[in-house]
């Protein structure tokens, strides 16, 4: 696998609390560079909002994707809280690096540290971080997808995610959204028109 990703394209890593505006960015970036594929990852969590499948994320029961796990179909997965869980599918990597495109991932904090260390300098990752946890419980609040319970819940694992967000390439606050989308994609030219990443 590590023999074919460095003959077809590079590997990009996003991760942040939730609400930090992560999504955001990533679309940005994908709609506006023909390179850039988007790994969707799987999940065992109900869709939300207009979220389809096989579009936005493969979505799994919980037995589903517990059965994948014992087949060992995933590059890496995470049970983020109990019975709700994310991974990258590596079906999902050979799609991508088949079409020799660079691979965007969007995942879970764990997820993206251990992508890292797997690849190394084959890899760039991005923490994104929102300007506050007050800020970030404001906009899951207005977000109105999630109870106060559940908002509370991604609070605490903000937390939990920010004391880690140093052994990210890049640490990335999302305050000026045209701001950070600018940085990101000056550290991305970079990153991919380089032969080997530093």
């Amino acid at each position: 696998m590590t023999q074919q990703l460095n003959k077809t394209g590079k590997l990009i890593i996003f991760s942040a609390p939730s609400g930090a505006g992560k999504s955001t960015i990533v679309q940005h970036l994908i709609s506006n560079n023909p390179t850039l594929e988007f790994s969707i990852s799987a999940t065992s969590r109900q869709p939300r909002g207009q979220e389809v499948n096989s579009k936005d994320y493969y979505f799994l029961t919980p037995d589903e994707f517990r059965k994948k796990i014992e087949n060992n179909e995933f590059l890496e997965w995470e049970e983020v809280y109990a019975d709700t869980y994310y991974g990258t599918l590596l079906s999902e990597i050979e799609r991508i690096t088949q079409k020799g495109h660079h691979i965007l991932f969007d995942v879970d904090v764990i997820g993206g540290i251990n992508i890292k260390k797997r690849f190394k300098s084959k890899a760039i990752s991005f923490f994104v971080m929102p300007p506050s946890i007050e800020e970030l419980k404001n906009r899951l609040i207005k977000r109105g997808t999630d109870t106060l319970e559940k908002i509370e819940m991604r609070i605490a694992k903000a937390e939990q995610e920010m004391s880690v967000a140093i052994l990210f390439d890049y640490l990335v606050v999302n305050d000026n959204l045209s701001q950070a989308i600018s940085e990101i994609e000056t550290k991305l030219n970079e990153f991919t028109n380089t032969n080997s990443a530093t």
